[in-house]
C-alpha cells in the first residue's frame, strides 16, 4: 500500500448539492433531519448566497443538551443559527488532502466545510478523504 501525496481537497470534497446545508432560520428540529437524511454528522449553516455562517454537528448538540437548561421540545423549535459554530475551522479546495487530514487529526473532527471567499464549495468528510490517499498496490 502506498500513500497518495498529491491529491487536493476538491478532488475528493462532498459536492455542494451533497453537503448538508440549511438556512440560519431554519429551526433545529429541520436541521437534524438534514444531518438525519444525509448520514453525517454536520449541517453547514448558509445563507441565499452560499456564504458560510456557520456549522452544527451531532457532538455539538450532544454538548448543548447538557449545558441548556429549558425544555427539549423548545429547544427543536429554536433556529439552527442560536446553537451553530458560527467561526468554524475550514479549508480550502485548494488546500492538499494532507493539510486537511493533519487538520482533522490535531483537532478531532470528522468533516471540514470547504470554502472559497467565504463560500461554501463542499465538505471534506473524513472517510473519502482516507481512502482517496491510500492506493492498494
Amino acid at each position: 500500500m502506498s500513500i497518495k501525496t498529491n491529491v487536493l481537497v476538491k478532488e475528493v470534497m462532498i459536492d455542494l448539492a451533497k453537503t448538508p446545508k440549511s438556512s440560519p432560520k431554519t429551526l433545529l428540529k429541520e436541521a437534524l433531519e438534514v444531518m438525519d437524511h444525509n448520514r453525517l454528522g454536520i449541517v453547514c449553516v448558509v445563507d441565499a448566497e452560499n456564504h458560510l455562517q456557520g456549522i452544527i454537528t451531532d457532538g455539538d448538540i450532544r454538548r448543548m443538551l447538557t449545558r441548556v437548561q429549558k425544555p427539549f421540545a423548545a429547544i427543536l423549535g429554536d433556529d439552527v443559527i442560536v446553537h451553530a459554530v458560527k467561526d468554524p475551522l475550514t479549508v480550502g479546495g485548494d488546500s492538499t488532502l494532507n493539510e486537511a487530514l493533519d487538520i482533522m487529526q490535531k483537532k478531532q473532527i470528522w468533516d471540514l466545510p470547504v470554502v472559497e471567499n467565504g463560500k461554501l464549495m463542499g465538505l471534506l468528510h473524513l472517510h473519502p478523504a482516507i481512502k482517496s490517499v491510500m492506493e492498494i498496490g
